[in-house]
């Protein structure tokens, strides 16, 4: 299953000099950067690169696809694909595919997980900011995103062991410890969940909290 670290086209090298405080063992983890931006003129997306500069993943959404949209490697062979599904219901789910998924908001592929946004009138306020399920939504729950995204500070836990898998944390510049915004951020994963997978997981918070 894609939500556990596996083999893929992208190489993902561990970066060991900077900080990953708040976690323990982070000689293991992968950390990336993040820039909110696509490589392609007038598209929308991320783009994604290692320690090394290599680019590892990218986003390229065209005007018009908004319930879609595809995490590629660096040479933009499909990995997964997100999508929205609108129900007549207060809670949306967005559905996560491997590979690429049909067009016009149908697929025959069966979704690897879904996502859902915290709802206040829902849910108590326990932190949370959305839900990752296994399967179909009514699958189990298998991560929390805890934080908040609009602030860059958000951290994966792994429900059934409530270990901290993933994190998302501002960059800072040099020495000096300068911010360099929203748009450009770290994204930290420990080994057992795939890097894919995690920036699945941004992509996912940017469509509902961007």
């Amino acid at each position: 299953m894609i939500l556990f670290k596996s083999s893929s086209r992208s190489t993902v090298v561990p970066e060991q000099e900077e900080d990953h405080s708040g976690t323990d063992d982070h000689g293991d983890w992968t950390s990336l950067t993040v820039w909110r931006k696509s490589l392609l003129f007038s598209c929308k997306g991320f783009t994604v690169i290692d320690s090394n500069g290599h680019l590892v993943f990218r986003v390229d959404n065209y005007a018009g696809r908004t319930q879609d949209a595809t995490l590629m490697d660096g040479a933009g062979h499909p990995i997964l694909t997100i999508r929205r599904r609108k129900k007549l219901r207060l809670v949306d789910n967005w559905l996560v595919y491997e590979g690429e998924a049909g067009g016009h908001g149908c697929s025959t592929k069966k979704p690897i997980c879904c996502m859902r946004k915290r709802v206040n009138i829902l849910q108590p306020s326990d932190g949370a900011v959305a839900r990752v399920y296994h399967g179909p939504p009514e699958k189990r729950q298998a991560y929390v995103i805890e934080g908040s995204y609009s602030l860059r500070c958000c951290r994966v836990v792994d429900e059934s062991r409530r270990r901290v898998v993933a994190e998302i944390k501002r960059k800072e510049a040099g020495k000096g410890g300068v911010s360099l915004g929203l748009e450009v951020f770290r994204l930290i994963v420990r080994p057992e969940i795939n890097p894919s997978f995690a920036m699945a997981i941004v992509m996912l918070l940017d469509q509902m909290y961007s």
